[in-house]
Parts: C-alpha cells; sequence; structure tokens
C-alpha cells in the first residue's frame, strides 16, 4: 500500500510517498508542486493529511466524507495558521487522486489521553460545555514518533517509559508521555499556547491581551497578527526567526532571543514534568530539536533540578542518546518522522 503523506506546516509543505507494509518511504519533497510530485509517483492508494485541529468532533483519523469536511470548516478559526491549507491541499489532491482514499490525521489524536486535570480550563462551566473549552494539544504525530523511537533506541518497551518530549520547530510544544500515553503538553485549545516559537509568542498574560484591545490599542486582527507571524524569535531579534541564523548572527539581539527561546522551553518541560512520577529520558525533537545543537546543550543543562545534565555530543548523523555515558536522566536527539506517523493512521483507518 503507497501511502501519500501531505503535512502543511505553518510555513512549510513536506510530501513523502510511504510504502505502508515496511515504512519505506519511496520519495520525499518540500515543493509547493504537488502536481509534479504526484504526476511521477507509482498508483498511490491512501493519502494522509496532516489536520492540526479538527474541533471537538473531529479527533481522530477518519476518511475525508461530507461530515468530516464540514467538521473540519467548522474548526478553520481554531488554527487559521494551519486548516485552510489543510482544506486547500485536500481539494487538489481529490481532484489529482480521485481514486485514492483522503484520510485526514487529527494532531490531537495523541492527546485524548490527557486527564481530565490537565485537560480542563479553569473557567466558567457554561463556557466550557457550550464552547469546548479545553486543552487539546498539538504536534501529535511527532510526540507519537518520538515515543515509539526513543522506545527502540533504549531498548525498551514504550509502555514502561516516561518521557519528556520537547518538539522544537516552527513551532514548538513540549509533552509528558507517561508509558507511552500522553498525560500533559503545553499546546491547548489552540496552536498558539505555550513554550514561545519561531514567529509564535506563546503564552502571554491574558490581562496583557485584554489591555492592548480594551485601551484600543490594537485590533483584534492586527492583535492575531502580530501574536502568530511577528512574535517569537523573529519578534525578539528582528533579525530572523531562524535559530541558525540567529547563531550565526551572535549579536546582543540575537543572543538574548535565544536565551528567552531556551528559557521559555525549559520552563514548559519542567512545568510538565509535574505530571510523571519519574522522568526515563529527555527527548528534542523537531527541525530545532535535532538539528541545533546549541538549543539542546541550552536548554538540558539549565534543568538540574530535574536531574538533567548539560555536556551533550554535537553529532546528529542518525537517532542516538546524546548525553554522557552515565548520565542520571538520558537525553535523545530524535529526527521527526511524522511521515511515517501519518502513514500508520491512515493505513489503520482504511483498512
Amino acid at each position: 500500500m503507497n501511502v501519500l503523506t501531505v503535512n502543511p506546516g505553518s510555513g512549510s509543505l513536506r510530501l513523502h510517498l510511504v510504502r505502508a507494509e515496511d515504512e519505506e518511504v519511496l520519495d520525499s519533497t518540500s515543493t509547493d508542486d504537488v502536481a509534479y510530485f504526484v504526476d511521477r509517483q507509482p498508483p498511490i492508494s491512501v493519502v494522509a493529511h496532516r489536520l492540526v485541529h479538527g474541533g471537538p468532533d473531529l479527533v481522530q483519523p477518519a476518511e475525508a466524507t461530507a461530515t468530516v469536511r464540514a467538521q473540519i470548516a467548522a474548526a478553520r478559526s481554531l488554527a487559521p495558521e494551519h486548516v485552510p491549507k489543510t482544506e486547500a491541499l485536500l481539494d487538489q489532491l481529490t481532484e489529482l487522486l480521485p481514486d485514492a482514499r483522503h484520510v485526514v490525521c487529527p494532531d490531537p489524536a495523541f492527546h485524548q489521553t490527557l486527564p481530565a486535570v490537565a485537560q480542563t480550563y479553569p473557567l466558567p462551566t457554561r463556557w466550557r460545555t457550550r464552547w469546548d473549552l479545553r486543552r487539546y494539544g498539538f504536534h501529535g504525530w511527532s510526540f507519537s514518533w518520538a515515543t515509539r523511537r526513543a522506545a527502540e533506541v533504549l531498548n525498551r518497551p514504550s509502555g514502561e517509559l516516561n518521557l519528556l518530549v520537547a518538539h522544537l520547530s516552527g513551532g514548538c510544544s513540549v509533552c509528558a508521555v507517561s508509558h507511552g500515553r500522553s498525560v500533559d503538553t503545553s499546546m491547548g485549545f489552540t496552536p498558539l499556547e505555550g513554550s514561545m516559537m519561531t514567529k509564535r509568542s506563546g503564552s502571554v498574560d491574558p490581562g496583557l491581551l485584554l489591555w492592548l484591545l480594551r485601551e484600543g490599542k490594537l485590533t483584534v486582527s492586527e492583535l492575531e497578527d502580530g501574536l502568530y507571524h511577528h512574535s517569537g524569535l523573529l519578534g525578539l531579534s528582528d533579525i530572523s526567526d531562524d535559530t541558525r541564523d540567529l547563531v550565526h548572527d551572535g549579536s546582543v539581539e540575537a543572543r538574548f532571543a535565544l536565551a528567552v527561546f531556551e528559557h521559555r522551553i525549559r520552563r514548559e518541560l519542567a512545568a510538565a514534568a509535574a505530571s510523571l512520577n519519574r522522568i526515563d529520558a529527555l527527548v528534542f525533537t523537531g527541525d530545532i530539536g535535532w538539528d541545533q545543537p546549541e538549543t539542546a546543550e541550552a536548554v538540558a543543562s539549565g534543568l538540574g533540578v530535574l536531574g538533567i545534565a548539560g555536556g551533550l555530543s554535537r553529532t546528529r548523523d542518525r537517532d542516538a542518546v546524546i548525553s554522557p555515558p552515565g548520565a542520571k536522566v538520558p537525553v535523545l536527539a530524535l529526527r521527526s518522522r511524522e511521515e511515517l506517523e501519518l502513514a500508520r493512521a491512515a493505513a489503520e483507518a482504511v483498512r
């Protein structure tokens, strides 16, 4: 079974052709020319569309029926940076591959195991029940892969592992995994909550946002644009949203932006650790987590209170433990392979 995985991020698009039986990637691209990529492939049975947010009713992989498409449309305002891209790609690929089965794979699926205390916002009951206000969590396919892959690297069953996982990329979030299941995560009702990101603010005081609106400092659209597109690393540095550029730049502004970023990641990891009774490993994944050793070192070396230390290897030629031998808590760097989790989920859905 050949599965085409479609992974639109806030600023990227990744396509992979995966042979589901042995999880082999046959071809991949980051191009926006979807039609060219599809035309050069062998027959495609299934298309797996990563969906960041499906709202309260679409939280597990499902074929893209008319009902499912309506649920996606209803969730558009919950993740305006992501959902419309998925809708457009669904339209395009349904036309290009009319005989394939199209499956949408919502990010929050991995976080359906969150306990009520981690899922619930302290808001009035009438608000929560009327509008389904709760923590959904995102980057689920990355966390699912990281959990499975960490078990392989550590040679332990995933059901026995308690992990802290940091997915650091254009969007950033952390997850506490207990016995292979998500029990806490930093993103919530939308992908804007939690740790600071490359262009997104992450969590800020809601009173600050209310003040900006109430006092007429910003309109709602200006506030939304600023929080999603002009904050994070870009907003603090006024140089770049790319950690590689900031490390290379080395200016006071660049170093300060990175220091705040690393502090906010440490803060979220420490908070998530409160949901675990022990930590078997800290896992870095995502583009930054995998390929920015300076960030991993700064985060790990500041988590001594959790028994985590620095001195990490800078080598990134394979998934591996990067902490020194004998470390109290192993630190792993894993390349994100969301395409393999998406292919597995879509294949299971159509079976």
